[in-house]
C-alpha cells in the first residue's frame, strides 16, 4: 500500500496500525517511494528469498572495497578488461 507523506503525517496512527496488522506501507514523496513502514517482526525481502531458496548466503568472507587492491590502467578500462578477461 502506498501513502503520500502528507497523508502519513495527517493519519500517522492509522498507518502504524496497518503496519502493526502486517501490511507493508510504502511512503512516497511526490509519487516516488522514499521509505517503507513494516511490522517489526516482518522478514526482510533478502531473508524471505533466502528461505525460499532463490538466494544463497555467501560461502566465504565478504570483500569490502578497502580490502581490494586498486589497479591503475594506462588507457581505457575496457582495453584493460579485454586484455585480462579469461
Amino acid at each position: 500500500m502506498d501513502v503520500p507523506i502528507t497523508a502519513l503525517r495527517a493519519e500517522l496512527a492509522s498507518w502504524i496500525d496497518r503496519a502493526r496488522a502486517g501490511e507493508e506501507v510504502v511512503i512516497t514523496d511526490r509519487g516516488l517511494p522514499v521509505a517503507r513502514l513494516t511490522p517489526v517482526g516482518a522478514v526482510s525481502l533478502i531473508d524471505s528469498l533466502t528461505q525460499q531458496g532463490v538466494l544463497s548466503t555467501p560461502k566465504g568472507p565478504r570483500l569490502r572495497a578497502g580490502d581490494i587492491e586498486r589497479i591503475q590502467a594506462d588507457g581505457p578500462v575496457a582495453d584493460y578488461v579485454a586484455a585480462h578477461r579469461s
